[in-house]
């Protein structure tokens, strides 16, 4: 399995797959650990979170060239989100004692009962290339605080971001085990479900790969949260303010070249505004300056692999050739490196891939609507609901939109994002279950009643 340069498709380093005596004596490890790491008081768990966070912040910038190299994300946003890790483990060493508290509950007179919410053993995280230390830690950061222990698979092309994230648990001073990390192919993850010692499965993908994970993990009975595709609707009314409207749509579909779940994908302009609409965001598209993304100067950078490209393009193409408009951009750009342009399509049929069909990369559809409640109807109309967006100078109009939008998560005049202090979660074909905040944490624990009275006396 091989890093590949997707600027320079240059080979970065070759990994070994884990044969299953490895990967068995890893799950063995992990297992060990949990028996002794879930006693550990939870003062010291969230000591050790935050002296995590002291490593990314102290080895940032090493941290996120790496990223860089590996899947070409534009190396300003890898110093974010590096940032955005710290963060998160801020945010747990903080509260984890909080949201974990035992929760007393008066039932009957001479009773005490409450709620405890304890570990539940080992949870494997299959994580994706696109955020590849954010999806990590993001997941990390509370359960293994919760006092469970992580197992990661993630993708083979950031095989270099799994042992970084490794480094940043053991320099923190971390007991070996509570963070290991597998090195094989998605087709033998099943197997890894499968075993005894792993008690839930947490996957941040595809909508595939999630129905694939949901199939196993249910079959043996283990929780899982699912975290898959989107394509989010960027709902534009009649009164928003176009130039800075255009400006963060524009960012909304480039951010880590295009490559996220919760990008603003679809783009349903209101028909009073849509022609400006089109012009102005057409232009923020192609003002945005492609290139190296070891360039702080960058905006968008290549696509992660060459397959990923290719099947971006192969959308589009199919899409212009059902009918849809080329504004901008919809050619791969003749250069070393995976590199494709910021693409603008209109006039995009019902049935074109563009409509129908997530688009991870620079790839814009924009959509004609008559009023707000055809603006529903298409926003509503994808199996997919993650995220979505709601644009307008009149804030209560957006919110009282917000109630109609089918979506884990949706932002009136704001870009959809992530944030530990929030619960992130999707519906629909985008998933279910929990991420970050108070309830995130709870994911991933046994919510056990305890009922305890006085000894029975004597009759």
């Amino acid at each position: 399995m091989k890093s590949i340069n997707p600027a320079t498709e240059e080979v970065i380093e070759t990994h070994e797959e884990h044969d299953e005596a490895t990967v068995d004596a890893r799950l063995d490890a992990a297992w060990d650990r949990f028996e002794s790491w879930r006693e550990t008081p939870i003062s010291r768990r969230e000591k050790l979170l935050a002296a995590a966070a002291d490593v990314l912040r102290e080895n940032s910038d090493e941290y996120a060239r790496l990223m860089t190299e590996e899947m070409g994300k534009p190396v300003e946003q890898a110093v974010s989100e590096v940032e955005k890790c710290a963060w998160v483990c801020d945010y747990y060493a903080e509260h984890a004692a909080e949201f974990l508290q035992d929760e007393h509950i008066g039932t009957v007179p001479g009773s005490k009962t409450y709620v405890s919410y304890e570990p539940i053993g080992p949870v494997l995280a299959v994580m994706p290339w696109n955020f590849p230390f954010w999806q990590v830690f993001r997941f990390a950061a509370p359960h293994i605080t919760a006092g469970n222990v992580a197992v990661l698979k993630h993708a083979p092309n950031v095989f270099g971001c799994a042992d970084a994230i490794a480094s940043v648990f053991e320099r923190a001073g971390y007991p070996d085990d509570v963070f290991t990390s597998l090195q094989i192919p998605a087709e033998r993850v099943a197997g890894v479900i499968e075993d005894d010692r792993i008690r839930g499965v947490s996957l941040t993908g595809s909508t595939r790969a999630g129905r694939a994970v949901a199939e196993t993990s249910g079959r043996e009975l283990k929780p899982t949260v699912l975290e898959l595709g989107g394509s989010d609707p960027f709902v534009v009314l009649d009164d928003a303010p176009l130039d800075a409207t255009a400006k963060r749509a524009a960012r909304a579909r480039t951010q880590n070249n295009g490559q996220s779940c919760i990008a603003a994908k679809r783009f349903l302009v209101h028909e009073a505004v849509y022609d400006e609409f089109v012009e102005r965001f057409t232009e923020e598209m192609r003002a945005l300056t492609v290139g190296d993304p070891t360039d702080p100067e960058t905006d968008v950078g290549p696509q992660a692999r060459a397959d990923l490209m290719e099947t971006l393009h192969e959308q589009v193409a199919a899409s212009v050739e059902a009918g849809a408009t080329l504004r901008l951009g919809g050619e791969p750009l003749d250069r070393p490196g995976h590199y494709y342009p910021p693409t603008v399509l209109t006039d995009v049929p019902d049935d074109a891939p563009a409509r129908t069909e997530e688009l991870f990369g620079p790839v814009a559809t924009v959509i004609e609507v008559e009023d707000e409640s055809e603006a529903v109807r298409v926003a509503n109309d994808t199996p997919y609901g993650l995220g979505a967006s709601v644009w307008t100078a009149d804030a209560e109009r957006g919110e009282a939109l917000t109630t109609k939008l089918t979506a884990g998560n949706v932002a009136v005049n704001h870009v959809v994002a992530s944030d530990p202090r929030v619960p992130f979660s999707g519906t629909k074909d985008s998933g279910y279950g929990t991420e970050l905040s108070r309830h995130g944490i709870r994911e991933f624990v046994n919510t056990k009643t305890v009922w305890v009275e006085d000894a029975p006396a004597d009759e």
